[in-house]
């Protein structure tokens, strides 16, 4: 799948006369098998870039295309099944359900597009041994450390092997070597699976993955 956004703006409500305007006019494309990074300083607009590559929330003008069709146009429903189907978030605030354990979490993605049960969990179960964290299948997030959450999350995002995956931080929240765990998935994501990975990120040993990064400042994406 190829994922371009043409042109996005997006302004935010402040306290003052005027609207917080974060981006203006940023342009992105990402083919499939390609791992992009973006970086940015901290509230440069890289979560709310995501958030509407995502389908999240709109664009204030500007078009995001996937392959041939223009889904930031798609009436909110049709744009929910999109979702479902075609992109796994890997949100920073992690957004684990609490009342459910971390199996139950990660199956909601299954769950959500109709997914066959059995297919699903011995996927789940075969990502949570990959990321450490099968033994913590039965507990629920408030059990879990701010690290294991990341890592549920991860798993969550990715068990429906979408065409688009978006990071936000992914290896923020985990010490080195579950970092680079995280990072040879989205790599292996990308070159061997198709997948368009689109990854925002402080960490510099992270962005060192991507085949290309980008800068995102003043509201525009310029290459790093």
């Amino acid at each position: 799948m190829l994922v371009r956004a043409v042109a996005l703006v997006k302004s935010f409500r402040s306290a003052g006369p005027e609207p917080i305007r974060v981006l203006s006019g940023a342009d992105l494309e990402a083919k499939p098998g390609e791992f992009v990074a973006i970086v940015g300083a901290s509230g440069s607009g890289k979560s709310t870039l995501l958030n509407l590559l995502g389908l999240l929330e709109p664009a204030d003008a500007g078009e995001i295309w996937f392959d041939d069709v223009r889904v930031s146009h798609l009436s909110r429903r049709a744009q929910a099944r999109v979702r479902g189907i075609r992109i796994g978030y890997v949100f920073q605030s992690f957004l684990l359900i609490s009342g459910m354990t971390a199996l139950e979490n990660i199956l909601m993605a299954a769950r959500y597009i109709g997914r066959d049960r059995q297919a699903a969990l011995a996927d789940a179960r075969a990502l949570m041994t990959r990321l450490g964290v099968a033994h913590r299948s039965v507990h629920y997030p408030a059990q879990l450390s701010g690290g294991e959450q990341q890592r549920i999350a991860y798993c969550r995002a990715v068990l429906n092997r979408p065409p688009l995956v978006l990071a936000d931080e992914p290896t923020g929240s985990v010490d080195d070597e579950h970092a680079h765990v995280i990072l040879a998935e989205l790599r292996t994501l990308a070159r061997e699976g198709g997948t368009s990975v689109i990854l925002v990120t402080h960490r510099a040993e992270a962005a060192a993955e991507a085949d290309r990064v980008l800068r995102l400042h003043d509201g525009k994406l310029t290459p790093r």
